[in-house]
């Protein structure tokens, strides 16, 4: 079986993606809201003319419904990778089916979750990629 490849595009956003998580936590440190890293994130990835949308919203369709308030999204990069972010404990397994329900709902290859509340960024941040053609 042949290993799924993300496009060189994808690749460059998700090293912005875990470069601007290290710059807010270095300079921030853990315990803030969620939604300060949100802002901060947006913030650092818009300043390198890379498109971002905070908080969209996802219809979610299901047998022929569509519910307009299907799912939020913490950060949508280009339209090609998904940010979710917490602040939290500890990541727990709803954390990471809630990341990948949203990939294949969204139809992209790429999620980050990163969770700030770590005394090492690099504890927090877990990449995922979702092959749509399994």
């Amino acid at each position: 079986m042949e290993k799924f490849k993300l496009s060189p595009r994808e690749e460059y956003l998700g090293k912005r993606i875990v470069n601007a998580a290290y710059t807010v936590h270095k300079e921030l440190g853990p315990g803030l809201l969620e939604k300060v890293y949100e802002s901060c994130m947006y913030h650092l990835l818009r300043e390198e003319n890379i498109i971002v949308v905070r908080q969209s919203i996802v219809p979610v369709h299901f047998r022929g419904l569509v519910f307009d308030d299907g799912i939020r999204l913490d950060l949508c990069v280009e339209d090609m990778v998904l940010v979710e972010l917490k602040a939290v404990e500890a990541i727990i397994p709803i954390h990471q089916a809630q990341i990948l329900t949203q990939l294949k709902l969204t139809g992209k290859n790429l999620g980050y979750l990163i969770n700030f509340n770590v005394p090492l960024i690099k504890d927090g941040i877990h990449r995922y990629i979702y092959n749509h053609k399994q």
